[in-house]
């Protein structure tokens, strides 16, 4: 396998696969700005820029005006990419996320389970590196 490379992807490139919660969403927003800091980068296919997990973290750094993602960017042939199903059903594979990804047709919520047969190690990045601006305080009355 290609060893798992880390960069910080325009938003602009990736591709999504499966659909979002937009309530855990907003919830994760409010957390990483508190934060100042995204724990976890995503996992995206090389070449295609498929996100392949992560799809709430980047959908939270959209909402909090990110201009770059930080992604483990992954061989997505490589055998040691996993793809399975959270819960039962048919089996999809890999051409099959890629090719969705790219028309737009989208899984439900947590569809595929990605994993990796390897240990990824921590990459916290602040948000000042993704392009996220400071937000301002609000506005108080003088006396409040």
């Amino acid at each position: 396998m290609i060893e798992p490379i880390f960069e910080l992807v325009a938003v602009e490139r990736l591709r999504i696969h499966e659909e979002t919660d937009p309530v855990h969403v907003a919830e994760l927003a409010r957390a990483i700005a508190e934060a100042g800091v995204v724990q976890e980068p995503i996992w995206v296919a090389r070449g295609s820029a498929v996100i392949l997990n992560g799809h709430h973290r980047y959908a939270a750094l959209l909402q909090l005006g990110a201009e770059r993602v930080p992604a483990w960017v992954l061989e997505y042939d490589a055998p040691e990419v996993r793809l399975d199903r959270w819960s039962p059903g048919p089996p999809i594979t890999k051409a099959e996320v890629v090719a969705r990804a790219r028309a737009g047709h989208l899984f439900s919520i947590q569809t595929t389970r990605h994993t990796i047969a390897a240990d990824l190690p921590a990459r916290p990045t602040p948000l000042t590196q993704l392009g996220v601006r400071p937000r301002r305080a609000e506005a108080r009355p003088p006396g409040t």
